[in-house]
C-alpha cells in the first residue's frame, strides 16, 4: 500500500541536559572565612600566652567602653598620650619602653629639641627678635633642632674672606645661647660659606668656613654655654648652599647650630 503522500511529517528534538559538575563557587566564600576564624582564634591563643596579665588587662582597659578615648588615632595626643593606663607599670617593670613621667634618654632629648623649636617660635614675636628675624631659620629634622644663621647682603656675619665677627652675629650668639641653655642636649655648629670667583688661586672657603664654625662656638661658650656640649664643629666651604640658583649670594654665608637628637648608648648584651 502506498503510503499517503498528505500525511505531515513531525519531528521531535530531544533536549539533553548534563549533569552539574558543582554547584557555584559559594563554598569559597564559607571556606575562606573559616580559615579566618580558625586563624584569628591561633592568634588570640597566642596572645593570651604570650602576654602577662598586666598588658592583658591593659588591652582589656584600652578597649573597655567605660574608658573615654579621643576619636582621633593614638598617636600621642589623646587622653592617655598614646599611653594605657598600665603603662607606667608595665613599661617600665619590664624594660620595654618608657612613658611621660619615666622618659627614656632618646625620648627626652626629642621632647626638648620640641621644646625648643616652639620657644623660638615665640621668641620671634618678641620685640628683641625684630631684628632677627631677617638672619634666622628653624627647622626640626630626624638630626634635631636646625638653627640656621645667614648673612644678608645688607648686612654680613662675618667680615669679608675673614673669621672676624660683625655686630649681627654676636647678638645672634647671644640669644641663641640664651634659649640653648634651657636644655641639655648636645650641639654640633657648622659653617657655610658663598662660592669666590673661579679665578682665584687658592680657595679659602674650606678653612674659612671652618674657623667661623669654631668662632661662633666661642661666642656661645662666652654667653655661659657649657663647652662639653658641643659635640662636632665642621666647615662645609660652598658645598652646601642656601641659594643654589646663586652661588655667590651673600646669604649663603651662615652659621648652622643643631640641637641634637641623640640615641641612648646600646647595651652590650644587646650587640
Amino acid at each position: 500500500m502506498a503510503a499517503d503522500k498528505g500525511a505531515p511529517v513531525i519531528i521531535k528534538r530531544k533536549k539533553v541536559v548534563a549533569a552539574e559538575g558543582h554547584h557555584g563557587g559559594a563554598w569559597k566564600v564559607a571556606y575562606a572565612d573559616f580559615v579566618t576564624a580558625m586563624m584569628a582564634f591561633f592568634l588570640l591563643m597566642w596572645l593570651l600566652n604570650a602576654t602577662t596579665e598586666q598588658q592583658r588587662k591593659g588591652l582589656a582597659d584600652y578597649f573597655s567602653p567605660s574608658i573615654p578615648v579621643a576619636r582621633i588615632s593614638g598617636g600621642g595626643q589623646g587622653n592617655f598620650g598614646g599611653e594605657s593606663v598600665v603603662s607606667e607599670d608595665v613599661l617600665i617593670i619590664e624594660g620595654t619602653g618608657a612613658t611621660s613621667l619615666h622618659p627614656t634618654e632618646a625620648r627626652g632629648a626629642r621632647g626638648a629639641v620640641e621644646a625648643a623649636a616652639a620657644q623660638i617660635e615665640a621668641a620671634l614675636s618678641d620685640p628683641d627678635w625684630i631684628d632677627l628675624r631677617r638672619h634666622l631659620d628653624f627647622r626640626v629634622t630626624d638630626e634635631g633642632l636646625v638653627i640656621e644663621m645667614y648673612a644678608r647682603p645688607d648686612e654680613p656675619l662675618f667680615k669679608h674672606l675673614s673669621a672676624e665677627p660683625e655686630p649681627m652675629i654676636l647678638v645672634l650668639a647671644e640669644h641663641v645661647a640664651d634659649l640653648l641653655k634651657d636644655h641639655e642636649n648636645a650641639l654640633a655648629i657648622a659653617g657655610h660659606l658663598a662660592s669666590t670667583p673661579v679665578v682665584m688661586r687658592n680657595n679659602p672657603t674650606w678653612d674659612l668656613s671652618t674657623e667661623r664654625a669654631n668662632k661662633f662656638r666661642e661666642m656661645l661658650e662666652k654667653q655661659g654655654l657649657a663647652p662639653d656640649r658641643v659635640q662636632r664643629v665642621t666647615g662645609h666651604a660652598d658645598r652646601d648652599l642656601r641659594r643654589t640658583d646663586l652661588p655667590m649670594d651673600p646669604r649663603n654665608e651662615r652659621i648652622v647650630v643643631t640641637l641634637l637628637v641623640e640615641a641612648p648608648p646600646i647595651p652590650l648584651g644587646w650587640r
